[in-house]
């Protein structure tokens, strides 16, 4: 079985049918002493960034729903540091966060795509041990 750890997905089993987490897939951004966090990277949030009152100067881009800790902040994935600065860089050639208003700006300009950044609404989060022993209980497959 491949390990836990930052930069990987896990995809709900059907264990979790009727739950949030029902046909999801989650990146995982974090997975430490302190415990894990990820992503759902295949659900969307059903509304545009510019729908957002404080940003509603930014062209449309798609939302995405992270999850459901944390809803009333957005969380950034992109594959651009080049054009954001300030992204924690992640295994798989993935950036986490960045400077804000860069990522309007090239959202704004068009220099990127829906492949290139993620916007997500709310994220996972597990305590030390809880995403091991829900693997071990077959909810999520590696």
């Amino acid at each position: 079985m491949r390990e836990l750890k930052a930069g990987i997905y896990i995809k709900s089993t059907a264990a979790l049918v009727g739950s949030f987490f029902e046909h999801t897939t989650i990146l995982i951004v974090e997975h430490n002493e302190a415990g894990s966090t990820g992503f759902i990277t295949d659900k969307s949030f059903g509304k545009s960034l510019h729908e957002l009152i404080e940003f509603n100067h930014a062209k449309p881009f798609p939302l995405m729903d992270g999850g459901p800790v944390d809803r009333a902040h957005l969380f950034v994935l992109h594959k651009r540091p080049d054009l954001i600065e300030g992204g924690k860089q992640l295994p798989n050639g993935l950036f986490l966060g960045g400077n804000m208003e860069q990522v309007i700006e090239a959202i704004n300009t068009r220099d990127v795509n829906e492949q290139e950044i993620q916007i997500f609404i709310g994220y996972c989060g597990w305590d030390l041990g809880e995403l091991e022993a829900e693997v071990e209980e077959g909810s999520w497959s590696l």
